[in-house]
């Protein structure tokens, strides 16, 4: 056998083992999502006791009785209008916040990106009675508003952070060659900064949306009324002090992902393209 069969040979197998590997931790982490899956669509209310995750008696009960619960609609329009309103105040005060950081010297500045990062430290929790206090006082309990509010004390310090470093990373040569074309400082932001800046922007806004899609206690803690609720306080409605009905948390769950996974689609493409979009000068 030759010296180069046998490289060959080495490296089908080497290629073999790899992709065997990635097969197996594929599977490690698709397990737990199957489980729901057949969970959602299994008879009755409690899993089955089997390793394998396949429906006995399929049905479409749990997936319908979701469904059809009252003010599910109103409650999936709640999440979603309130996520993306988080998004958008996260975005929409970091931007010029993250740029003025990232491009001008003034007092406070560092001591400033501490108190930000100080902010990453303390879970919400933490803040949910001065915050449920400060909501009664102005009149925002049991609103989206009010939820809103809430979310944005920390999408807005978290947004900041992350764009002030995607700001840094574009080359400041790029503006001043906009400004020397006739540009002003702002123009510059919006048509050389900002599309360079599209992917960290897009990423900023997705993790805000899904902080706020998937947060449950200070959405339990604020919202009263069933048709404020979102959808997180009601999925756990179905698991009870003493019972829980686990086909129609799974079929819940499977639903409240839809929008998340929806949103990630769309925002992937994104990610890699428009790096450097607007940066070439013609």
């Amino acid at each position: 056998m030759s010296e180069a069969s046998s490289r060959e040979r080495s490296s089908v197998w080497e290629e073999v083992l790899s992709h065997l590997f990635l097969v197996l931790f594929v599977i490690f982490a698709l397990y737990p999502v199957l489980w729901v899956l057949s969970t959602a669509f299994s008879a009755g209310t409690a899993p089955e006791r089997s390793i394998w995750p396949i429906p006995r008696e399929p049905t479409l009960q749990h997936l319908i009785g979701v469904l059809t619960a009252p003010s599910f609609f109103r409650q999936t329009l709640n999440s979603l209008v309130v996520s993306v309103a988080t998004a958008g105040v996260g975005i929409g005060i970091a931007l010029p916040a993250a740029y003025a950081m990232s491009r001008f010297s003034f007092l406070g500045k560092e001591a400033g990106v501490r108190v930000l990062l100080a902010t990453q430290m303390f879970p919400m929790v933490a803040s949910a009675v001065p915050l449920y206090i400060l909501l009664e006082y102005l009149g925002l309990l049991d609103t989206r508003t009010g939820l809103v509010v809430c979310y944005a004390t920390t999408s807005v310090p978290f947004a900041i952070f992350q764009l002030r470093g995607a700001f840094d990373g574009i080359p400041r040569d790029l503006e001043e060659a906009a400004m020397v074309d006739g540009a002003t400082r702002l123009g510059a932001f919006v048509r050389v900064v900002l599309p360079a800046a599209r992917p960290a922007i897009a990423v900023t806004g997705l993790f805000a949306f899904m902080s706020a899609y998937n947060e449950f206690i200070l959405a339990a803690t604020i919202l009263g009324k069933e048709e404020a609720l979102t959808l997180p306080v009601v999925l756990q409605r179905y698991v009870g002090e003493h019972d829980a009905a686990w086909g129609s948390f799974a079929a819940g769950s499977l639903v409240v992902s839809l929008p998340v996974m929806l949103l990630f689609y769309i925002v992937q493409r994104h990610l890699v393209s428009g790096l450097t979009a607007g940066g070439v000068k013609g």
